[in-house]
């Protein structure tokens, strides 16, 4: 790690992980599993892809699979319909920025493919997968939004599992074979405003099928024809596999999970080179234990009194 100056020790979690990493522009604070988004955009632009010909998606109207409530709690997760607590509140907080940039506002543009959200990190068991679940059951929680989950961690998929789900075709399956319509390899679960679509079948050429155009007719089909949609990707670890550099060039915003006092400066800037393809990323931290400034969110509602 290069040399850096001690922080001041009045500063909160998020500043001095600002400090220590060099990142100027403000951040969020957030304890526990939160985050401190922070944007850069490196100046890309990437090319249009036309959409595939094929027929609009129908709406769906077919069975839901059950979620299992008690393991989504065991394990950490947001429990739909369940009582807010601190994690509920800084997922409430993370989306709402990622939200902004998908849709725009009175004083922004909305970011191109910003309905399309990688969440990635540098090395595994950094907890992007817990993050991106979380985020995905707090954007299901809209009124006016609803969330796709993509597994896109082809070599260990755990969203499913995560789930209490059965495994079944998904995306890399999709990509493999023209003939197979993404839209059937999607799980609709009980869970208002959230599907999944699975990794499905890893390949010996999984980088290669996500670089071709095929990926990006794909991807289109997914949004083009559900304006409301979010489709939220659980990449790779950007230093452990390639894919994720690859996926990186098909979203409109990167959210990089940094594990509080375990990812090196040096590690969380290897992997934001690798994202270069994306113009729009922002950090999130992850696993911290206290919060410098006092704040307990979830605390308003009863939860830890």
């Amino acid at each position: 790690m290069n040399k850096y100056s001690p922080p001041k020790k009045s500063a909160s979690l998020l500043e001095r992980a600002g400090e220590i990493y060099d990142y100027i522009p403000a951040m969020k604070t957030v304890e526990q599993r939160g985050t401190s988004p922070e944007v850069f955009a490196p100046e890309s632009p990437r090319q249009q892809i036309a959409p595939a010909a094929q027929k609009p998606m129908a709406p769906y109207d077919g069975p839901r699979v059950i979620v299992d409530r008690d393991k989504l709690r065991e394990a950490g997760f947001i429990v739909p319909d369940g009582p807010v607590t601190g994690i509920s509140e800084e997922f409430r907080i993370i989306k709402r920025q990622l939200l902004l940039a998908a849709k725009g506002s009175q004083k922004a543009q909305p970011v191109r493919h910003g309905e399309r959200i990688l969440i990635c990190s540098a090395h595994p068991n950094e907890g992007k997968t817990f993050c991106a679940l979380n985020l995905a059951l707090s954007i299901a929680a809209e009124k006016d939004n609803e969330v796709l989950l993509v597994d896109a961690d082809f070599a260990k998929p755990s969203i499913l599992s995560s789930l209490g789900l059965e495994g079944s075709k998904g995306l890399m399956d999709a990509l493999a074979d023209p003939q197979l319509p993404v839209e059937n390899c999607i799980i609709h679960t009980d869970i208002p405003g959230l599907a999944i679509l699975p990794a499905g079948d890893q390949t010996n050429a999984d980088t290669e099928y996500l670089a071709s155009s095929r990926t990006e007719q794909v991807l289109n089909r997914l949004t083009q024809h559900n304006p409301n949609r979010i489709v939220i990707f659980d990449s790779p670890p950007a230093l452990s596999a390639s894919p994720a550099s690859v996926l990186a060039t098909h979203v409109g915003q990167v959210l990089m999970v940094v594990k509080a006092d375990e990812t090196t400066e040096t590690a969380l800037r290897d992997a934001l080179s690798l994202m270069g393809g994306c113009e729009h990323i922002q950090l999130l931290l992850n696993g911290t234990k206290f919060s410098p400034t006092g704040r307990r969110f979830g605390s308003y509602y009863g939860y830890g009194e």
